[in-house]
């Protein structure tokens, strides 16, 4: 740990380069057990929550509630309709209010939604639902990468980012299996579609059934887990109190902030509508809002991948099942490429990489009726986005540290813009296109493409942005520790 600009921190003059290491570490340990495993839980659950639908659907969710394709698609598109319209204003009002109260409270909000999930007769009450998980959704991811990028230093964070966000991947290895016992053995349980007890069991709702099949539900283990959030969750580094950290290590956490961020501290929250403004006039806005759109466009396979899958040949059983090891592999995939990006503090060639492989995928999946040939495309294609998104929050949330409330509008509104590609990606993977998805697989190729290019827009402007530090460096002759990450 450097020792410079302790002024403001008393606990911590005096003290040597390897007593402050040691704190630091001590920060690290507790910001691991308590705030990471807290947070990659909660994400946890709000994915399994967005992604249920897609193996639900296998199950005969879409013919029970009367739906169309288009009815089908329209849920799905809508669900980001609600997604985005919440994103920057929550955003912004959590980045000056207290993480700790909120993000439990939003997790509460999506839970109660999901759980009226199997009540679901008709089209407009599937649209309604979705929409509705979608507004109480829509703050989280944003929220939750402000909030890593407020604790983690720009070494640390690609790795923890990745840590929580491979949540997203093991909902999917879980939601494959729990679809496997499910979907195959519950069939006119107590009166219910198999697939209305999916969502019940992996809602992970306690209930009672009486003798005209109703469900009295009297529990939640998303429920829980939000109430846990309470306590492991954090504020900001400079107004969590001593129920997380002590007096000493909350200092440190400030000042190994104030390092990483090249001098500025994380008490600079900035105010509601100057964060907004300064991140509209920022074009690292507007690249990364670019690029989140590209990579979410090149995941639009992702709420159609067991339908993909089912046009393997499989068994149904074989089907949920065979899911899985694609998404183990994404995730050990996603934990070494994000160590290695924080490692060498570089991030658009480990996103092209990934990209490109994902595009691999794609082509083999449109192109090829080989069962083997295609699994193989489909292992490809999930290595790819998942990981790119990662590095992408990580990389925009390091190259606006502060005010907080400018990054926090630059996250949201990237957000919110790839959430734009889910209005109409949906209607590209119709079922009249089995087995290829030539059309489906066409818009994942466009994403990687464009990814690419965005990419190398921003490693470029990064790089204008530090040639232009370095040389007012030998204007005045005074160094400036901040660089832009590339």
């Amino acid at each position: 740990m450097r020792r410079y600009g302790l002024q403001g921190y008393d606990l911590l003059v005096g003290k040597s380069k390897e007593d402050l290491d040691k704190l630091n570490k001590k920060v690290v340990k507790k910001l691991y057990w308590r705030f990471l495993v807290t947070i990659t839980a909660m994400l946890l659950m709000n994915y399994l929550d967005r992604i249920n639908v897609s193996n639900a659907r296998l199950a005969g969710m879409q013919e029970d509630a009367g739906m169309t394709d288009v009815q089908w698609s329209a849920g799905i598109s809508l669900f980001y309709v609600g997604y985005i319209i919440s994103q920057v204003p929550a955003n912004i009002i959590i980045a000056k209010g207290s993480p700790r109260i909120l993000l439990p409270c939003i997790m509460l909000g999506w839970s109660c939604v999901t759980i009226s999930m199997p009540a679901i007769k008709s089209p407009v009450g599937f649209v309604l639902c979705r929409f509705l998980v979608g507004l109480t959704e829509g703050p989280f991811v944003p929220a939750v990468a402000l909030l890593t990028s407020s604790w983690y230093t720009k070494q640390e964070s690609p790795l923890r980012m990745g840590i929580w966000h491979a949540g997203n991947i093991v909902s999917n290895i879980i939601s494959g299996f729990l679809a496997a016992g499910i979907l195959e053995h519950m069939k006119g349980v107590g009166g219910l579609a198999s697939w209305r007890w999916f969502f019940l069991i992996e809602g992970m709702t306690i209930f009672e059934i009486t003798s005209e099949s109703k469900l009295t539900q009297s529990g939640m283990v998303s429920i829980l887990v939000a109430c846990v959030g309470f306590w492991g969750l954090p504020n900001w580094p400079d107004n969590t109190g001593e129920y997380f950290f002590t007096a000493e290590e909350s200092q440190m956490a400030q000042y190994r902030m104030k390092v990483s961020a090249g001098g500025q501290t994380e008490d600079d929250e900035g105010g509601f509508w100057e964060g907004f403004c300064l991140a509209m006039k920022d074009p690292f806005t507007w690249i990364f809002a670019g690029m989140h759109f590209s990579l979410v466009l090149a995941q639009a396979f992702k709420d159609f991948f067991p339908s993909v899958v089912a046009t393997l040949g499989f068994t149904s059983t074989q089907t949920y099942l065979v899911q899985a090891p694609p998404y183990v592999i994404a995730y050990f995939v996603t934990l070494a490429v994000s160590w290695s990006s924080g490692r060498f503090q570089e991030a658009c060639w480990h996103i092209v990489a990934c990209i490109l492989t994902c595009m691999a995928g794609a082509i083999l999946m449109i192109s090829t009726l080989n069962v083997g040939a295609r699994y193989f495309g489909l292992i490809l294609l999930c290595s790819g986005p998942f990981v790119g998104l990662n590095l992408q929050l990580s990389w925009e949330t390091t190259v606006v540290p502060r005010p907080r409330t400018k990054r926090a509008a630059l996250v949201a509104f990237a957000n919110c813009v790839s959430s734009v590609s889910h209005w109409f990606s949906p209607y590209f993977f119709l079922r009249s296109q089995e087995p290829r998805y030539q059309t489906g697989g066409g818009i994942v190729i466009a994403g990687c493409g464009l990814t690419v290019i965005f990419c190398l827009l921003g490693k470029w402007w990064a790089t204008r942005k530090n040639k232009a530090i370095e040389k007012e460096e030998e204007r005045t002759g005074v160094l400036n520790p901040w660089r832009f990450a590339t």
